[in-house]
């Protein structure tokens, strides 16, 4: 519109000029040039205006048009908390240590979402092991929401005590937090619970004035030793795959959307395999060594490889030496040095599939609270739980705890643990047995041996 006035403009002037060197024709030019600026200011002014109508008709129309979306989502919202969701009670399975937490949290749900009012909570304390295990075993009986470890989740799916992940809330899971608790909340290509910590896994504990240096295992056993102190590790199955998968050996299973294992990844019975079992036995031969991880039963200890649930157990033990760090290194039987490895691991919250749509609507909002962002990090003030959620981890708090420090720094070193089948672990707790007993005067031929047999047997578990 603009370059089409200047150029009548240009135009206009041009001809005035023309006009003006024409000598006896100057009045007749200067009046056609004086009608032309006339038609041209009228044309402009008429343009102008037309221009100004437009952007006023465009202005009216974008703001009716978003009066009309933020009417349609009023109506969406009312629509929402005008749905009768009935009445009805909710069975809460967590932990001991969290079931006043957890009325705490559900009556704070309720005040935000009122037209859930007519719903009220039981909360039981039925911890996560016993939770999937009671679960599986009678499932109308059990929780509507209940909490469990990350390793339960594919028997819990094949025995039909998960419900999927309510689909408006799987894409906010799954950007919210850490990528290994997604992960095991996942079988097959289906996300079946929610994300509640992602601090399962295990690290090391020690009395800094007796272990100065805990970078290395034959270190912290020597210092140990030298001061008549003992070094506790679990030796069965969750533990001893910080040997193994710190060799580069793998063991892992794939599952179905139904949770049945199909397959198993697993190379034990190799050079890397040996060196690991090796390791197991020497740590096992240590005047200082003792088997164990729990630090509520662990006596006389300088350093002990356990989780953060016992933070404060070895904080009352170690008082002011109370230290924390990564896994050590090892050095092998081949000569080579390895980082320990291990499992990380998380806690989950199931819902139950429910015949009532609108309970199961409920227990699936409620389940989204209480992982949500400010309900994890209000569960780490309470009792130390380390958030999975990303924003709550970068808390302040939470980074300033050296326990949860310390295992963020080991999980570079681990891999998420998958699903499991419940004989793979009765299998490793034998081998473990075997390091402390038989192993210690065993060849090398019979340590490959035996190898070789559970591998078959763990692979065997898949088929």
């Amino acid at each position: 519109m603009k370059k089409k006035l200047v150029s009548v403009l240009m135009a206009t002037a041009m001809t005035a000029s023309l006009l003006a060197g024409c000598g006896g024709a100057a009045d007749t030019a200067a009046d056609t040039a004086e009608s032309t600026a006339d038609a041209v200011e009228e044309t402009a002014e008429e343009a102008t205006e037309a221009v100004e109508e437009t952007t006023e008709d465009a202005a009216e129309a974008v703001e009716e048009a978003t009066e009309d979306v933020e009417e349609a989502t009023e109506d969406v919202a009312e629509a929402a908390d005008d749905t009768d969701y009935g009445t009805g009670e909710i069975k809460i399975w967590v932990a001991d240590n969290v079931v006043d937490f957890t009325k705490e949290q559900f009556d704070k749900f309720i005040e935000a979402n009122p037209q859930f009012a007519g719903y009220t909570a039981t909360v039981e304390a039925v911890g996560e092991g016993d939770a999937a295990s009671n679960m599986i075993t009678d499932v109308t009986a059990g929780a509507d929401i209940y909490g469990f470890a990350q390793d339960q989740t594919a028997r819990l799916v094949a025995a039909g005590a998960l419900e999927e992940v309510a689909p408006e809330n799987v894409d906010a899971i799954k950007s919210e937090n850490a990528a290994g608790a997604v992960t095991a909340a996942t079988v097959g290509d289906t996300l079946y619970s929610y994300p509640e910590t992602a601090d399962n896994g295990y690290f090391l504990y020690y009395d800094k004035s007796v272990v100065t240096d805990p970078s290395t295992l034959e270190g912290i056993l020597e210092q140990c030793e030298a001061a008549g102190k003992n070094f506790y590790m679990d030796l069965t199955g969750w533990y001893q795959v910080a040997f193994f998968f710190g060799t580069g050996c793998t063991l892992t299973y794939e599952s179905d959307n139904d949770g049945n294992f199909t397959a198993c990844d697993c190379n034990y019975d190799s050079e890397e395999g040996l060196v690991a079992l090796k390791e197991m036995i020497e740590v096992a031969s240590s005047k200082a060594f003792q088997p164990g991880s729990s630090a509520g039963d662990a006596v006389d200890y300088a350093a002990i490889i356990d989780g953060t649930w016992d933070a404060d157990v070895v904080k009352a033990a170690l008082g002011d030496n109370y230290a924390c760090a990564k896994l050590p290194t090892f050095t092998g039987s081949d000569g080579k040095s390895y980082q320990m490895s291990g499992f990380n691991g998380c806690k989950l919250i199931g819902v139950k599939p429910q015949e009532d749509e609108n309970k199961l609507a409920v227990c699936d909002a409620l389940a989204q609270y209480l992982t949500s962002e400010e309900v994890q990090l209000a569960r780490y003030n309470a009792v130390g739980w380390g958030p999975s959620n990303l924003k709550a981890q970068e808390d302040p708090s939470v980074k300033a705890d050296e326990a949860l420090s310390a295992l963020s720094e080991q999980f570079a070193f681990t891999i998420p643990q998958g699903q499991y089948p419940g004989d793979y672990w009765s299998n490793a707790e034998a081998l473990a047995g075997d390091v402390t007993d038989k192993f210690q005067s065993a060849s090398d031929d019979d340590l490959k041996a035996a190898l070789a047999t559970f591998q078959e047997t763990v692979v065997g578990l898949a088929q």
